[in-house]
């Protein structure tokens, strides 16, 4: 009986989770003008909130093969500027490292406390120098977001 009963107000809880995350945000990557020669990354950002997480999915194509690249969330930079012009800091909480394939395809998936990035502006991602998520340059594809 208590087995059962602690099964039961355990699906409970997760449901009530599950109807707590919002509904996920989608964002358009476009390619930067300071991405290496030969890059011409788009793709996708599938942002979903709730009051303590924000989970984030970044799909991109159009990358070079077999690479890493890191993504993050960045503030605002420059006031007047647009948010993937603004050069603003990237919020290191929210980094994402991953490899690209063979045929320049890359997902990036994170989770981060949602107050970490309150602020943010745009996410950004850059080829790494390494596996750790050294960027290597000022980005190969941006996004602002709300």
């Amino acid at each position: 009986m208590k087995k059962l009963l602690l099964m039961t107000l355990g699906a409970a809880t997760l449901s009530s989770c599950a109807m707590m995350m919002g509904t996920p945000m989608s964002y358009q990557f476009g390619p930067q003008t300071t991405a290496p020669v030969g890059v011409t990354a788009s793709g996708t950002a599938s942002v979903t909130k709730d009051a303590m997480n924000t989970m984030t999915t970044v799909k991109l194509t159009g990358l070079a093969a077999n690479t890493y690249y890191v993504g993050h969330y960045h503030l605002q930079g420059t006031a007047d500027a647009a948010p993937c012009l603004s050069k603003g800091a990237p919020i290191m909480a929210s980094k994402m490292v991953g490899q690209s394939d063979a045929t320049g395809m890359l997902t990036l998936s994170g989770s981060v406390m949602t107050s970490a990035i309150a602020d943010a502006t745009y996410i950004n991602v850059h080829t790494a120098s390494d596996a750790e998520g050294t960027p290597a340059d000022d980005g190969v594809a941006c996004t602002a977001i709300k």
